[in-house]
C-alpha cells in the first residue's frame, strides 16, 4: 500500500494480563516501551471492545508514555462485535480508565472501528442495534489521514524539539549569567553563593521579568539547585548579548522560515461533496482542487497585511494541547516580542481578550494571528480597539450544505481498511 512506503511500523509484544503476568519476560518490558516511545512519531494503544482491560503491566506502559501525549492515540478495535448501546458504555469506561491512569480529565484521541479484514457484524433485526456504518467509515478515514500526514508531522515535531532546546538553552544562559553577575569580585563568594541557592526561586522570577521569558521554559527548581550546588557561580560564563540575539533570530526568523518551507499535508477530497469523473485537477477547472481557499478567508487574511504565513510559522513552534491550541503561557513570549516594550501590559491584556473571544484561556492558529496583528498595530502607535473589528474576526470553517451526503469517494475507497 502506498501509505506504508514512508512508514516503519513496530508491533510490540502483547500485554500480559491475569495469571500470565506472573511469567517473567526476561527483560524490562516497560523500559523497552519507553525506549521506543522516545523514538517514535506516533504511538497506537490498541484495545478490543469486547475485552476491555487495563492490566498492571499495561498501566505501567501507559504511565511511562506521559510526556509523549502529543504522539499517543487509542484504537478501540473490533467495535462492531458489540451493539451500539454496549459500545457507548465500553467507550465511556475506556475514557474513565485512561483518565484515572493518566491522572487527567483530558485523554488522547480514541479511534473507533473494526480495523481488520473481516466483514462487520450486525446486531438486532436488520442491523438496527449496530453502530452506524458512517461512524466507522469516518473513524477509519481520520486514522488513515493521520498516518498519511505522519511524515510531515514528524518533521514538524523535530523542528519543535529544536525550538524547545533553543529556548531551554536561552533560559539557562540567562540564569547562569544572572548568577555570575550577582557574585562579588573577591571576598564572600561562598556566602553569596549559599544565599543565591537559598533564594533561587526569586532569582528565577527576576530573570523571567528581566528577559521576558515564559515560565514554562524554566528548568525544575529543585533539580536546578542540586546541579548548581556542585559548581562555582563565579566560574559561570558571562551572558553575551550577541549570542542571545542569535538565539532570538533563530526563533523569530530562521525557524518560521523553516516551518514555511515544510511540505503541507492536505486531506484528499472534501467530505460532503461528490467528485465527478471529469472534475480532475488536470481538466483545467480551477475549482477542481480541494485546496482552493474560500473567498471569505482570503479577504480575512488580507486584513493581516500578508503576515498570516509568518504568524502560522511562529504558532507552529509553540507548545500545543491535544486540540491544537496554545495556552496563554506559550503565547506570552511571542506576543510580547511582537509588541516590544512600547506596548503597555494593559494594552496586551486587552489584545488577548479581543483574540480569545470565547475566554478559553488559549488561542488557535487564527486567533493567534489576530493577536500578533493587533500587537503589531499597537507597536506602530495605533490604539487597541474596544471591540474586534468584523474584518478581523476569523472566518468559521465551511460546512457542507444540508441535504448532501457526508460520504466522500475517499470514504468509499477505504471501506475495507488495510491491515496496519
Amino acid at each position: 500500500a502506498p501509505i506504508l512506503e514512508q512508514l516503519t511500523i513496530v508491533d510490540t509484544p502483547g500485554i500480559l494480563s491475569g495469571e500470565k503476568q506472573r511469567i517473567a519476560r526476561g527483560y524490562d518490558f516497560t523500559q523497552v516501551a519507553r525506549w521506543f516511545a522516545e523514538r517514535s512519531d506516533l504511538i497506537l494503544l490498541l484495545f478490543d471492545a469486547h475485552k476491555l482491560d487495563i492490566s498492571d503491566e499495561f498501566q505501567r506502559v501507559i504511565e511511562v508514555l506521559q510526556g509523549h501525549g502529543d504522539k499517543v492515540r487509542c484504537v478501540l478495535n473490533k467495535a462492531d462485535q458489540v451493539d451500539q448501546q454496549r459500545l457507548l458504555r465500553v467507550y465511556g469506561a475506556l475514557m474513565w480508565s485512561l483518565g484515572k491512569v493518566l491522572k487527567t480529565p483530558e485523554v488522547m484521541r480514541v479511534y473507533l472501528g473494526s480495523f481488520w479484514s473481516q466483514p462487520r457484524q450486525q446486531h438486532g433485526e436488520d442491523g438496527a442495534g449496530s453502530t452506524p456504518e458512517a461512524l466507522f467509515d469516518a473513524e477509519e478515514r481520520d486514522l488513515l489521514d493521520e498516518l498519511r500526514a505522519l511524515p510531515q508531522h514528524a518533521a514538524v515535531r523535530k523542528v519543535n524539539e529544536l525550538v524547545k532546546r533553543a529556548r531551554l538553552a536561552k533560559v539557562h544562559a540567562c540564569l547562569l549569567g544572572h548568577l555570575r553577575d550577582k557574585m562579588p569580585t573577591v571576598f564572600g563568594m561562598d556566602k553569596k553563593q549559599r544565599e543565591l541557592l537559598d533564594n533561587m526561586g526569586e532569582n528565577f522570577r527576576e530573570v523571567q521579568r528581566k528577559y521576558h521569558l515564559p515560565p514554562g521554559d524554566f528548568p525544575p527548581l529543585d533539580a536546578f539547585v542540586r546541579q548548581c550546588a556542585e559548581r562555582k557561580f563565579a566560574k559561570f560564563p558571562s551572558l553575551k548579548t550577541r549570542e542571545l540575539q542569535d538565539i532570538d533570530d533563530l526563533l523569530s526568523k530562521d525557524i518560521p522560515a523553516l516551518m514555511a518551507a515544510l511540505p503541507k499535508h492536505t486531506r484528499p477530497g472534501i467530505p460532503g461533496l461528490e467528485a465527478s469523473a471529469s472534475a480532475s485537477v488536470s481538466s483545467g477547472n480551477p475549482f477542481a482542487s480541494a485546496s482552493v481557499t474560500p473567498i471569505a478567508r482570503l479577504q480575512w487574511e488580507e486584513q493581516l497585511q500578508g503576515c498570516k504565513a509568518e504568524y502560522d510559522a511562529v504558532f507552529a513552534t509553540l507548545s500545543l494541547d491535544s486540540t491544537g491550541r496554545a495556552s496563554g503561557a506559550s503565547c506570552m513570549a511571542p506576543l510580547q516580542k511582537q509588541a516590544s516594550l512600547g506596548v503597555s501590559q494593559q494594552a496586551l491584556r486587552a489584545i488577548w481578550d479581543l483574540a480569545d473571544a470565547s475566554n478559553a484561556g488559549s488561542l488557535d492558529a487564527d486567533q493567534f494571528a489576530v493577536a500578533m496583528h493587533l500587537c503589531a498595530l499597537a507597536k506602530a502607535g495605533e490604539p487597541v480597539p474596544a471591540t474586534l473589528p468584523d474584518a478581523l474576526v476569523p472566518p468559521s470553517p465551511g460546512k457542507a450544505p444540508s441535504g448532501q451526503s457526508s460520504t466522500s469517494p475517499q470514504a468509499n475507497a477505504i471501506r475495507n481498511p488495510a491491515t496496519v
